[in-house]
């Protein structure tokens, strides 16, 4: 028999998951050149390779939903219950996700507070001054608004474009099955992109803190949240890239775990 399927609609059907890796492929590439790029610190190219990273797989992921077939049902039902974006995202790593994205927040903004102003090029927003043994000492990498604007940035362009596409997921025609397959898509870049940043941030403070025995007892407390928060964050991240990469482990684990919305 003659394949009766339009071209076109065979190469949709697997549309998503290139943009998929495409964007993560994009992302590692734009990573390895930024790292390499000329700095007068070593902190600044590894912030902006971490950032562009996290936008190339939110990026690979909405263009594979734009490209992702739509039914054509001859005649559409729908129900009274109205659809939820809640509904449609993991249950169990959305919450989790969420704290990340507020513990980034409140990181960067405490960073941006308590780094030094002091006018040099080199300290202004990049170290945190410290009295150590009765002198002034800096301590970086520092995630002062040096560091933390693009990171800032990226989380202003990615997360309102992420809800809007998961808003858009939760109307759109389909099963429920396939709008839970893009809705986790989605949230796992925007996993990838908020989890990759909480990293860096954990990283910078941590590398920060111990570079002289002149944090004190805050210091040390500081590390003892941050340490779980950076696990945290890993796991996030390794569970958002399986998300990305392998979509039908993400619908094996939800079968499995009876996740299913009810409208």
């Amino acid at each position: 028999m003659l394949d009766t399927v339009p071209l076109q609609s065979r190469f949709l059907d697997h549309a998503d998951y290139c943009a998929r890796w495409s964007g993560l492929a994009i992302g590692i590439v734009a990573a390895q050149q930024l790292v390499t790029m000329e700095s007068d610190d070593i902190t600044t190219p590894l912030v902006f390779a971490i950032t562009a990273f996290g936008l190339c797989a939110v990026g690979g992921v909405l263009l594979g939903d734009a490209l992702t077939l739509r039914p054509q049902e001859a005649v559409r039902t729908a129900s009274l219950a109205p659809r939820l974006v809640r509904h449609q995202v993991p249950p169990r790593m959305a919450p989790l996700l969420l704290l990340l994205a507020a513990s980034l927040v409140t990181l960067l903004v405490i960073g941006a507070v308590t780094a030094s102003s002091a006018p040099d090029r080199i300290g202004r927003g990049r170290v945190i001054i410290v009295t150590c043994e009765g002198m002034p000492a800096s301590l970086g990498p520092w995630p002062g608004l040096h560091y933390s604007g693009p990171m800032f940035a990226a989380l202003a362009v990615g997360t309102p474009v992420c809800v809007w596409a998961l808003r858009r997921i939760a109307h759109a025609p389909g099963d429920d099955q396939q709008r839970r397959d893009r809705a986790w898509a989605i949230t796992g870049a925007w996993g990838l992109l908020v989890s990759s940043q909480v990293l860096l941030v954990v990283l910078m403070i941590f590398v920060a803190l111990t570079e002289k025995a002149c944090a004190g007892p805050l210091g040390a407390a500081t590390i003892m949240v941050i340490c779980p928060l950076g696990l945290l964050s890993l796991f996030t991240f390794g569970w958002s890239l399986v998300t990305v990469v392998a979509p039908r482990a993400v619908d094996d684990e939800a079968a499995g775990d009876g996740t299913f919305d009810y409208e």
